[in-house]
């Protein structure tokens, strides 16, 4: 394992991906720029008071009718962000229901809702911030008002930058909710974690686990319980130097993990040797990055899950919308084909002496295309339309994992899609004959020009 690699899942990462998978950070950084600001350039004009105004479009008004824009400005902008993101929460439940819970992830992590929220909010807290400078004559000891006519100018400017914000907020979330711009956008998420975790210097041929222990397997149990989203990969390869075993996990980035259960083995490198499971679990415990939720960091299964759920709630009965299920299976077709094109082996990541001290399981392709076709199979009894684009798939698929070893799971998934649709539809049996036929074609390679 690289020097590069071995810092993967350590805080710097653990902190990048907290930030990428919030919708605050943004507009945090946004109100900590408002009060800058706010403070600055009233300064600025205070410097200014004593001659002529450099800037002759500021602000003509006197104190009151400053003070007014800016309770204007702020009152109003509060009030519209609490009203356009109530109704954006009410859509995008709405919109879950109907197709996954799980979208509302992708929605906190879109970059135009996180900057539409960062400039209202910005907008908001720097009208308030000058507000505060504003002194009319009756104020003052010296009876001397101020006026900061710059900083006012910069609120009016703000504050249209705002309205147009929310114009063109509203334009891009009636396209966040179509159903086909949610697809796009969790396809687009999951080529971003292929190209992270399989494109980069590392990806694709990872190294050969040339030694796995001499001693015998002592199961490592889990201590927290949660998703697992990630490894800080140096910590547990320092911890598994130490101990001087080899530990192999047996569960995946995406895996649920459950508190008291196995979720690693250690074997000695000494024949005969019994490692110190309590320390090794402890150490696995800390390098181990638990959450609530799957997140698309490093899962490279979770796209195809959230693009599988669409399908399948889009056959459930209270929906029956067999058009969006085949929207759907095109692009997990399209995201499998990525995989299968790409041999993934478990990831060792090696010490100093560069010897294998952590495995981290893959995502096997078998495993990636029972998620794929297993539950849209299940309820596609009576779609004869969501039927042909399985078995279409399944062609697609079979022509880019040639000779990876699935012919035999690509052909018993055909076989069934073909039985279902004789079962449940009006197709042919000499259509599902084609079915068959076309996939086995395509797994030796072959794909004929369609006649007619």
């Amino acid at each position: 394992m690289s020097n590069r690699d071995s810092h993967r899942g350590g805080p710097l990462s653990r902190l990048v991906g907290m930030v990428r998978g919030s919708l605050w950070p943004i507009p945090a950084l946004g109100v900590v720029l408002a009060v800058a600001l706010g403070i600055l350039l009233p300064e600025l004009d205070e410097h200014w008071a004593t001659r002529e105004h450099p800037l002759t479009f500021a602000f003509g008004g006197g104190a009151s009718a400053a003070r007014d824009l800016l309770a204007a400005i702020a009152g109003s902008l509060i009030s519209v962000t609490g009203v356009t993101f109530s109704l954006t929460v009410v859509a995008l439940q709405l919109s879950s229901s109907q197709f996954t819970p799980r979208l509302l992830q992708t929605f906190s992590t879109d970059r135009t809702v996180q900057l539409t929220l960062a400039q209202l909010v910005l907008t908001f807290v720097y009208a308030l911030t000058v507000l505060r400078t504003v002194r009319t004559e009756s104020a003052t000891e010296d009876e001397t008002a101020f006026v900061p006519r710059l900083s006012i100018s910069v609120a009016y400017l703000l504050a249209l930058g705002s309205v147009l914000a929310l114009v063109l907020f509203l334009g891009h979330l009636s396209r966040l909710l179509r159903v086909e711009t949610m697809l796009r956008d969790v396809h687009d998420e999951a080529t971003q974690t292929v190209g992270r975790e399989l494109d980069g210097p590392d990806g694709g041929a990872r190294d050969t686990v040339e030694h796995h222990g001499a001693g015998p397997p002592v199961p490592l149990v889990a201590r927290s319980s949660g998703f697992l989203v990630g490894v800080d990969e140096r910590a547990a390869v320092a911890a598994a130097r130490e101990a001087g075993v080899v530990v192999t996990l047996a569960v995946r980035i995406g895996d649920s993990v459950v508190e008291g259960t196995p979720v690693a083995h250690a074997r000695s490198f000494a024949p005969g040797g019994s490692p110190d499971a309590e320390t090794l679990e402890k150490a696995l415990d800390s390098s181990f990055q638990l959450h609530y939720e799957r997140t698309p960091d490093r899962d490279l299964a979770y796209g195809l899950r959230k693009v599988v759920d669409i399908c399948v709630r889009a056959l459930s009965p209270g929906t029956n919308d067999p058009t969006t299920a085949v929207h759907a299976l095109s692009h997990a077709s399209a995201m499998l084909g990525r995989f299968a094109e790409r041999p993934v082996d478990p990831r060792s990541c090696r010490d100093e002496e560069q010897l294998v001290r952590l495995v981290v399981p893959p995502w096997e392709l078998p495993e990636l295309l029972q998620l794929t076709i297993e539950e849209p199979l299940q309820f596609a009894e009576g779609q004869p339309t969501v039927l042909r684009r399985l078995a279409g798939l399944l062609r697609e698929f079979a022509w880019r994992a040639q000779g990876r070893a699935v012919d035999d799971l690509v052909c018993s998934y055909v076989d069934a899609v073909a039985e279902r649709a004789l079962a449940s539809t009006g197709i042919t049996e000499s259509e599902t004959r084609a079915w068959r036929q076309k996939v086995r074609q395509a797994l030796a390679g072959s794909w004929p020009a369609e006649v007619g």
